[in-house]
């Protein structure tokens, strides 16, 4: 993994600690940049959802096989 220089707000640095629970300035930073991939994903996730792509899902019949 590669190291890079950044500078940082300690008091964000702090918060975000509290946040995550951790304790490294490692483990905070590469959980952020985790939790902040996570939430894009879920945004996208959402959006895909809201674009219908299960119509069967809302027809009874479909479901009730898919239940068998």
């Amino acid at each position: 993994m590669p190291k890079t220089l950044v500078d940082i707000d300690p008091d964000l640095l702090e918060e975000a600690k509290k946040v995550l629970g951790t304790k490294t300035i490692k483990d905070t930073v590469n959980g952020a940049i985790a939790e902040i991939v996570l939430r894009a994903r879920r945004r996208d996730f959402i959006e895909w959802l809201k674009s219908d792509p299960l119509p069967d899902a809302r027809d009874p019949e479909v479901m009730k096989q898919a239940w068998r």
